[in-house]
């Protein structure tokens, strides 16, 4: 277990002055004979012993000519020591940060392996609160909840229940580490629209197929296109945002997709980016999209769910959709246009122009592996 392998923390710390006071010992030295002989104060020998005051150079070069040991000895002891009492203090801030845990999703943090896997007690909680720092990439919570409290007013929501914003951040920061690591060239949106017909072309494709592809599509575009795990106190199964005046990702959550709420899903997003990212101030929206939301009264969700919607059967076949009652008529209509018949079901549910038991074996549930 990682509690077993974790390497030893003690909750003390020995300064240079230790060593100082075993070499006064040896040779029946008092703290006045070594003022005398360094050429210091009493006061500041007392200061240096009690780890007060600060073992410099000139100090390490004194104490090598009088106690002996060498320069290095004597600055590695400095150094060794204010690590571990800065590691001693940060350990203490930590204690008192634990109540910021209740904001965070933990578990699934742990989970996706975001954080080490530690049993959530009162012990652990200080170095969990120090992993989830380093996690967010943030030197105190209150920084944290500086930064996510005027993010916040960046998010756009398709759902109600979207404000844990603890939740959100998590699933978002999971998409920014991938992000990191990749460098694409700057977003061309017509590459980027040429990127979506081909992809389009890919829904009929199994995910060993179509993943690589929509990947490189992407990317030539400027795009990234993120899979991670998902939140479930995010509510959250995709969104669209830009990372940075000239890179916009799309993030998409794992959790059981059938591939009508897959295509939707990721064609609603893409929408977003071509529709709503035209100006820096569009750009630091953060489109969070659940597609088991009820219909949002934003207008920029309306205009990405219409826009998908048209891309994935477009709208000159729609007068074809409430007479397809047969399982073989939407096999046959998917075939016409190039979709797969999942995707026509889907649609034909979602407008309630069939039960939503009707032709549910159509459709098909994809097993997608994060980025």
């Amino acid at each position: 277990m990682t509690e077993l392998n974790a390497p030893f923390s003690p909750d003390w710390v020995s300064p240079p002055g230790d060593s100082i006071l075993d070499a006064l010992e040896e040779r029946n030295w008092t703290q006045t004979d070594l003022a005398a002989r360094l050429g210091y104060t009493e006061k500041h020998i007392s200061l240096l012993i009690n780890g007060k005051a600060s073992l410099t150079l000139e100090t390490a070069q004194r104490l090598e000519r009088v106690l002996g040991g060498t320069v290095d000895f004597w600055m590695n002891r400095e150094a060794n020591y204010q690590r571990h009492k800065a590691r001693l203090e940060a350990a203490a801030k930590h204690a008192s940060w634990v109540g910021w845990l209740d904001e965070l999703p933990v578990k699934d943090l742990m989970a996706c392996g975001a954080i080490p896997r530690l049993t959530n007690n009162e012990k652990n909680k200080p170095s969990i609160v120090a992993s989830c720092l380093k996690f967010f990439g943030f030197a105190s919570p209150d920084l944290w909840r500086s930064h996510y409290g005027g993010q916040q007013m960046a998010f756009r929501r398709s759902k109600e229940e979207q404000c844990d914003v603890g939740a959100i951040s998590a699933w978002l920061r999971l998409g920014e580490l991938v992000a990191e690591k990749a460098n694409p060239p700057k977003f061309d949106k017509a590459r980027f629209e040429q990127a979506l017909k081909t992809i389009r072309g890919l829904t009929c494709e199994a995910p060993a197929v179509f993943e690589p592809i929509m990947r490189r599509e992407l990317f030539e575009a400027g795009v990234l296109l993120v899979f991670v795990p998902a939140i479930p106190r995010a509510h959250v199964s995709g969104v669209a945002r830009w990372i940075s005046p000239s890179h916009p990702i799309i993030q998409m959550s794992l959790y059981g997709k059938s591939n009508d709420k897959f295509w939707f899903t990721f064609f609603h997003e893409a929408a977003h980016i071509l529709l709503h990212g035209n100006n820096a101030e569009e750009r630091k929206s953060i489109f969070l999209d659940d597609p088991n939301a009820t219909r949002s009264t934003d207008i920029k969700e309306h205009e990405a769910n219409l826009w998908a919607s048209n891309w994935l059967i477009p709208k000159i076949f729609e007068p074809e959709l409430p007479v397809l009652r047969r399982k073989n008529a939407v096999i046959e209509f998917a075939a016409k246009i190039k979709i797969h018949p999942g995707v026509v079901a889907g649609r034909l549910q979602h407008e309630k122009l069939i039960d939503p038991s009707w032709f549910n074996d159509l459709k098909v549930r994809f097993s997608l592996k994060k980025s």
